[in-house]
């Protein structure tokens, strides 16, 4: 890996447009059963359930998607993402264990703020597919 392959961080001078370097996570069928996440429902970790309930696998719980968009989006803003910053996600549709989730995130608005700017960010989350499963915004301010 070099300099170039890491994920650019979001400055005074990125353009509306940008698009954030995605992540790509695995719905780990070990995690989503954790305490952390979704021990409490067996339909987010016992296969045998979650087809009794009608579902083909397993689903990770929605946290598990918000959490890779924070990853992302940690990526780019580092520590101005924990200074006000709003993260606001909806889950569309159903992730199942071993399905291949990939986080996308382009700059929607940038609007100046004092020294410097807000920033509204696209944000969601699709399976190989293509298909979403989480979608919603991210609003953090830089060099304010």
């Amino acid at each position: 890996m070099t300099v170039t392959d890491l994920p650019q961080p979001i400055t005074r001078d990125t353009p509306v447009g940008f698009e954030l370097a995605p992540i790509k996570k695995r719905a780990l069928i070990q995690l989503m059963g954790s305490r952390l996440w979704g021990r409490f429902n067996p339909n987010h970790w016992d296969p045998e359930y979650a087809a009794e309930t009608g579902l083909s696998a397993p689903i990770q719980t929605g946290e598990m998607s918000s959490a890779y968009i924070t990853e992302m989006c940690v990526n780019h803003f580092g520590a101005d993402l924990f200074c006000g910053a709003r993260v606001v996600c909806k889950y569309v549709a159903s992730t199942l264990a071993n399905e291949v989730i990939t986080t996308h995130g382009v700059v929607r608005e940038k609007t100046p703020k004092g020294a410097g700017y807000r920033f509204i960010v696209d944000v969601w989350c699709d399976n190989e597919a293509g298909e979403k499963k989480t979608v919603g915004w991210v609003e953090v301010d830089v060099g304010v």
